[in-house]
C-alpha cells in the first residue's frame, strides 16, 4: 500500500484536514509571547490526543493548522479541544485577553478535508466498480 496511509489494528487511513478559527471580533492578540505559548499549547495537546500537526501558522488574528488524525476521532471534539484548552490556559496566564474580549475564540471554524486523490478520479473509481 501507498506509505503516506496510517495503519493501526482493523484501520487503514489518510485523514487530514486544514483548519482555519479566528480570537472573538477578529482581535489581533495572537502576537508576542501569546502566539509562543499558543504555539505550544497546540503542539501539547496534539501530544495528548494524538494528532499530528503537519503545519501551524499563528496569525495575530487568525490560525491555520494542517492536521492529519484518526477518523474515529471526531473532528468537532478536537477543534473544541483545541480552542477550549488553548482559551482557557492563555485568559489565566494573560489578565488583558479576559479584558479585551469576552472570551477568546469564536464559535465558527473553516475546515477542509485535505487528500491526494482528486473528487474526479474518485468518481471514476466508484462508477467503475462494476465493470471490474
Amino acid at each position: 500500500m501507498n506509505d503516506k496511509y496510517t495503519h493501526k489494528n482493523g484501520i487503514v487511513y489518510l485523514n487530514q484536514y486544514h483548519i482555519v478559527f479566528c480570537p472573538k471580533y477578529r482581535r489581533k492578540v495572537l502576537i508576542g509571547s501569546i502566539e509562543k505559548d499558543l504555539r505550544q499549547i497546540f503542539y501539547d495537546i496534539a501530544k495528548e490526543k494524538n494528532v499530528e500537526i503537519k503545519a501551524l501558522e499563528i496569525m495575530p488574528d487568525h490560525v491555520h493548522m494542517f492536521i492529519s488524525f484518526d477518523p474515529r476521532q471526531p473532528l468537532h471534539e478536537l477543534i473544541r479541544y483545541f480552542k477550549g484548552t488553548s482559551s482557557r490556559i492563555l485568559r489565566n496566564k494573560y489578565p488583558e485577553l479576559r479584558s479585551r474580549i469576552p472570551s477568546l475564540w469564536t464559535r465558527s471554524y473553516f475546515c477542509c478535508t485535505i487528500g491526494y486523490i482528486s473528487e474526479e478520479t474518485i468518481q471514476k473509481y466508484i462508477e467503475n466498480q462494476k465493470n471490474v
